[in-house]
């Protein structure tokens, strides 16, 4: 039977999600922990990787698993012997043949700003000085909805077929102290969030302005777009499915 977990993960000690031969993924971690619960080595399946330092709230993953009874108790088991800054969250039974990663319609992100020096905000979100017009951020967001092509934000050496992304929202929100940006669309492109993050900030400091924002799409050159934001404000916070996967 197959099940789709939910994992939640600060992601300063890790580089990414991803396993990698020469540094920690939190994938490799979960993979570790299984295969000592289950007493067996086991490989689980992402819903797509996340940048070095970047955090998740609710990443996916599907693993396979005899019954539902031993999947709720290798949550369980797992939880208490997982770092405390990696926690599964949930665990639903899905069709046999769903995928985390190529079932997934929507992805979330968000990322965080905090404008005053905050001791609990460290490597947790981004703190940033200078005034912004959060207005003019909210206009250029907007421009994103307008266009597919999205390679002016993406990582330069990259081996995607397509920079197409469809974008269903894109907005800034004062949410009490933190300024937050929410994104969501149905793929994202590597780096993509921080670099449109960054080139965002360009124009809620007056360093470019909105029709400037709109050109930098057009060009679809990165060299164009301003510089990425750093990870540690980042999250991934949603990955959506089709409801009829889920059993």
């Amino acid at each position: 039977m197959r099940y789709f977990f939910t994992i939640a993960y600060k992601g300063t000690n890790y580089h990414g999600w991803q396993k990698q031969p020469n540094a920690l993924g939190v994938q490799q971690k979960v993979e570790e922990v299984f295969s000592t619960v289950l007493n067996q080595k086991t490989e689980i399946v992402g819903s797509g990787r996340t940048d070095s330092g970047v955090h998740a709230t609710a990443q996916v993953f599907h693993f396979d698993l005899s019954d539902e009874i031993e999947a709720e108790q290798l949550l369980y088991k797992a939880n208490k012997m997982l770092p405390h800054d990696v926690a599964l969250k949930h665990v639903n039974r899905v069709k046999e043949e769903s995928h985390a990663r190529f079932d997934a319609v929507k992805r979330a992100y968000q990322y965080h700003i905090v404008t005053e020096k905050n001791p609990f905000a460290i490597n947790q979100a981004y703190f940033f000085t200078q005034e912004l017009s959060i207005e003019k951020m909210n206009l250029a967001s907007k421009k994103l909805l307008n266009y597919q092509d999205f390679e002016s934000f993406s990582k330069v050496k990259t081996d995607v077929y397509t920079f197409n992304c469809d974008i269903f929202e894109a907005f800034w929100k004062q949410e009490q102290e933190t300024l937050v940006f929410h994104i969501k669309a149905n793929r994202f492109l590597r780096g993509m969030v921080r670099a449109i993050v960054g080139t965002l900030l360009d124009v809620g400091q007056n360093k470019i302005t909105v029709e400037d924002f709109e050109i930098i799409i057009k060009t679809k050159n990165r060299k164009s777009a301003g510089r990425a934001a750093p990870a540690h404000g980042l999250y991934l916070t949603e990955v959506l499915y089709p409801e009829d996967i889920y059993l």
